[in-house]
């Protein structure tokens, strides 16, 4: 059902680029800005993963310099029938995990220490198993296609605009544009708002399908449920930074890690937490589960664990150091 509605967003976004390419510029102009988004999201998707680890100073570990970690997601991929990602952490008090790389054989996981220092092994494996469906599920090249034509539609209303104002869109008597100057403004702003719409609705989408097949994974939906209520409380209540200078990756994180985020809106990254923890609840009740999972109570921060704590060595130059 989450593939046909994400086909379905991808069939409105790429029927709202035609539309407004053939309004805007005809065939040569929609060719131009497709082209030109396409050139740019290729970049990004061979190198967004190395870019987005290095914005959040991700450091890479292994089964010496954390052990307890690798050998959850070393477990979990296994169980996928998937090859073993680099297990990366990042450094940041705020409870929080995400996935990158362009397909399975070149993907990378990353959870931050403040995760592994509030959640339970039990919790830590059903947000790795989150992000693993991710992985499994290839929504990184679903996401970058759907930014091509997000960013092709972008571009052809910018385009129309300047023409616009600069007097440059004739039709074929020579008169002006129907549109005009207040219509190449109007569209410079309401073609990248809609089509902005339908892709944050399509991450959403993406989202509660990684919640399912994680769940899946992990063999207990109520470890990701449990997981996501206490993830959701703190992450409201501890900033993050580096997410904050780099909003445009808020949508890779397991929950929102900007503030002010997580409502299930039009222009929201993230489902509604509550949403997505009833549908965990429903699909545990319907596999003969009861809510018997819970992690102990998150300690004082003198006293939470260290490097060496459940999660074992410190990795080399890495943020635990």
């Amino acid at each position: 059902m989450s593939y046909a509605r994400t086909a379905l967003l991808l069939a409105a976004l790429t029927g709202l680029f035609v539309a407004i390419g053939g309004l805007i510029g005809g065939q040569g102009g929609m060719m131009i800005a497709f082209l030109m988004a396409l050139g740019m999201n290729a970049f990004a998707y061979w190198n967004s993963d190395k870019m987005v680890l290095s914005m959040y100073g991700a450091q890479q570990v292994d089964r010496h310099a954390a052990p307890g970690l690798y050998a959850i997601v070393e477990r979990l991929s296994a169980r996928a029938g998937m090859p073993m990602p680099k297990v990366f952490i990042i450094a940041s008090d705020q409870p929080n995990a995400f996935a990158t790389g362009r397909s399975p054989e070149h993907a990378s996981v990353a959870a931050t220490t403040g995760l592994l220092d509030r959640l339970s092994p039990e919790e830590v494996e059903g947000v790795m198993a989150h992000e693993l469906a991710h992985v499994k599920n290839r929504d990184t090249l679903i996401m970058t296609v759907t930014a091509t034509i997000a960013g092709a539609i972008g571009m052809m209303a910018n385009m129309f605009a300047f023409s616009s104002m600069f007097g440059g869109h004739r039709d074929e008597e020579g008169e002006g544009g129907g549109l005009g100057m207040l219509g190449g403004i109007l569209m410079m702003v309401l073609a990248p708002m809609a089509a902005t719409v339908v892709q944050m609705a399509i991450s959403r989408t993406r989202e509660y399908a990684a919640d399912n097949e994680g769940a899946r994974i992990c063999g207990n939906p109520l470890w990701l449920a449990s997981a996501l209520e206490r993830l959701e409380q703190a992450a409201h209540a501890i900033p993050n930074p580096a997410a904050e200078r780099n909003a445009a990756t808020a949508h890779l994180f397991i929950v929102n890690p900007l503030h002010g985020g997580g409502m299930d809106n039009l222009f929201s990254t993230h489902p509604s937490m509550d949403n997505r923890i009833a549908l965990l609840r429903r699909q545990a009740a319907e596999m003969g589960m009861t809510w018997n999972v819970r992690a102990e109570p998150t300690p004082p921060a003198a006293s939470r664990p260290t490097a060496r704590g459940p999660w074992g060595g410190t990795p080399r130059k890495g943020p635990w150091s």
